[in-house]
């Protein structure tokens, strides 16, 4: 690991290294608790869970019909059968089915001893106490075996997973009303600059309202993180270092926007520097997204996000979400892309990978991105009514109309 004192990468780093190297750093949290199901939505499975039962226990019926035997059916396909009971989910049938007979059943219902299918209640001809079925059948036709959907022995959840809606689904038919999951990571958020002042307050000349705290707090409202909001930090190597000083003694993690770069009035290196962290990088080969420093003190980190709204909102996507996650105990997975035609034509140099909002629109041809909303890292209106992001690659040098890109959708326009 670097020394506190000695300088960071002076190049820029891709993306993707970056939050390789990050990952292979950082040592996730220890430590877990039990929380009620119904509470563990979005928390790092802490263990591994096995199934005790097989779900379905026992074999069942799939449909709404009439259980008969195949091989009967299949040397008599006009064969009328007679009706001798019923059985429904919570209800089985005490009995043995016969050969010449039918028990009416229902989706969910344990098959009784005899049938070996099930026959749909529309494919059949129901007549008094007999019926005829209409529709040749194979053994096992419209049955649940025991343990279709999760046998006896198998992983329901395994340990760093995070807990989805399926999953608790999962969880409860399995029987288990409580879970073990990872601690949460505890996380500071402050915003710097002497400009900055809070919403609702009154704006003097030269003031802006500070759009990224706000923002953060929503892209960090995660059931994995314990948030802290720690206001706004004057643009002073002093508070700046006060600041990140008081943070690191309760959190595991801070982050900060504004002053990441390496201007005069830009102070998040030498307070990194200050508090004894190790800076590993300050500039990514992005854009928006350049002027990004991330600093190590011990198992703590730093995050000084760029104080432009939109390169703030897609680094914390992109690199500090995932990382996160894996300080979290949870699998670091990567954001889903779809290769789409570009619907579109950009100019870019090469050494830089782009990340610019877009929707996607229908053409003749199908499905293509348009870029959406004003340019630059500043226009925070370019986000909103976005459907997410498209990726223009390091080495590329421009987009032509056609050309096949990822697009990274947005949480909120996928189910």
């Amino acid at each position: 690991m670097m020394s506190a004192a000695s300088s960071p990468p002076a190049r820029m780093i891709p993306i993707d290294a970056a939050r390789k190297m990050l990952a292979d750093r950082i040592t996730p949290l220890t430590g877990d608790e039990t929380v009620l199901l119904d509470a563990s939505l979005g928390r790092v499975a802490a263990t591994d869970i096995i199934s005790t039962i097989d779900l379905p226990r026992t074999q069942n019926a799939a449909v709404d019909g009439y259980g008969v035997s195949a091989k009967i059916l299949a040397g008599d396909p006009s064969k009328a059968f007679k009706i001798v009971g019923a059985a429904r989910a919570g209800h089985p049938y005490a009995g043995v089915i016969g050969d010449d007979e039918a028990i009416e059943i229902y989706t969910g219902a344990i098959m009784p001893g005899g049938p070996d299918c099930v026959a749909m209640h529309e494919d059949c001809n129901r007549n008094g106490q007999f019926v005829v079925i209409q529709k040749p059948l194979k053994a096992g036709s419209n049955m649940r075996p025991p343990g279709e959907n999760l046998a006896k022995g198998e992983a329901v959840i395994t340990k760093g997973q995070r807990i989805t809606a399926a999953l608790i689904g999962q969880l409860a038919a399995a029987g288990h009303d409580r879970i073990a999951v990872q601690k949460t990571v505890k996380v500071g958020l402050l915003s710097t600059g002497d400009e900055i002042v809070e919403a609702g307050s009154k704006l003097e000349i030269g003031q802006v309202y500070d759009s990224n705290r706000p923002m953060m707090r929503a892209l960090l409202a995660d059931s994995m993180f314990s948030l802290s909001d720690r206001g706004i930090v004057p643009d002073k190597l002093a508070a700046l270092t006060s600041a990140y000083e008081q943070v690191l003694d309760s959190h595991d993690v801070v982050i900060s926007s504004g002053g990441a770069s390496d201007g005069i009035e830009d102070h998040t290196q030498a307070a990194m520097q200050a508090v004894g962290a190790d800076c590993a990088f300050w500039r990514l080969a992005m854009k928006p997204g350049r002027p990004m420093a991330v600093g190590q003190k011990g198992k703590k980190l730093i995050f000084c996000l760029p104080g432009n709204p939109v390169a703030a909102f897609v680094c914390t996507k992109l690199l500090i979400m995932p990382l996160l996650t894996h300080l979290a105990g949870g699998v670091m997975t990567m954001p889903l892309k779809f290769s789409v035609p570009a619907g579109f034509s950009h100019k870019k140099a090469a050494g830089r990978a782009e990340y610019l909002r877009a929707t996607i629109a229908d053409s003749i041809a199908g499905q293509e991105i348009k870029l959406h909303g004003r340019k630059g890292a500043g226009v925070i209106s370019s986000l909103t009514g976005a459907d997410g992001l498209v990726e223009i690659p390091l080495e590329n040098a421009g987009v032509e109309p056609g050309m096949p890109l990822a697009f990274l959708p947005f949480a909120d326009r996928a189910l």
